[in-house]
C-alpha cells in the first residue's frame, strides 16, 4: 500500500501568527491533533497538540503565536511511497505525522493513528494459503551416499 491510500486528504491549516488558543480550539472541534501551517499556500511548519500550551495550568487562554511553538522543519513525503517506509520514517525521526506533497503542493497527512487503523483491520496480514497439494510419490526418498551402497 502507498501513502496516497490511507493519507487524509482534508488537511486542517493554521496561520502562523494565529494564536495557540486558536490553534487548541481548532484541534478540539476537528478532534485532531496535527495542524499544518501554511503562509499564502507554503508551507511553514506543523504543531501538534504536544507543542501547545495547556491553558488549565496558565487560568487563562495563551496568547502566544503559533510561530513560537510550531516545527519549522517538516519531515513530507510523497504520494506513492510505500507505508513501510512511511512508519519507517515516521519512527527514525520520532514524528507523529508526515505531510504529504507533491509539486511543493499539500495533498494530505497521514499520522501514526492512520497506519494504526490499517494495522487493526489486518491490512499486515498475510492471505490464507490453499491446502498444501499431496504428494504421489509412490517410493520413499532415500539419500544417496557416496560411495553408492557398495562397502
Amino acid at each position: 500500500m502507498r501513502t496516497f491510500e490511507v493519507m487524509s486528504e482534508d488537511v486542517a491549516t493554521i496561520e502562523p501568527t494565529a494564536t495557540t488558543a486558536a490553534a487548541r480550539q481548532l484541534m478540539r472541534s476537528k478532534g485532531i491533533n496535527h495542524l499544518v501551517v501554511m503562509r499564502d499556500r507554503e508551507l511553514v511548519g506543523i504543531v501538534s497538540s504536544r507543542d501547545l500550551p495547556d491553558d488549565a495550568t496558565r487560568g487563562r487562554p495563551s496568547r502566544t503565536a503559533v510561530k513560537g511553538v510550531m516545527h519549522g522543519r517538516v519531515v513530507t513525503t510523497g504520494p506513492n511511497t510505500l507505508l513501510a517506509k512511511a512508519a519507517n520514517l515516521m519512527a527514525g525521526r520520532s514524528v507523529g505525522s508526515l505531510v504529504v506533497t507533491a509539486r511543493g503542493k499539500v495533498l494530505g497527512i497521514v499520522t501514526v493513528t492512520d497506519l494504526l487503523r490499517l494495522v487493526g483491520r489486518g491490512a499486515g496480514r498475510q492471505p490464507k494459503r490453499a491446502a498444501r497439494p499431496t504428494l504421489r510419490a509412490t517410493v520413499p526418498h532415500r539419500k544417496q551416499h557416496r560411495a553408492g551402497g557398495a562397502w
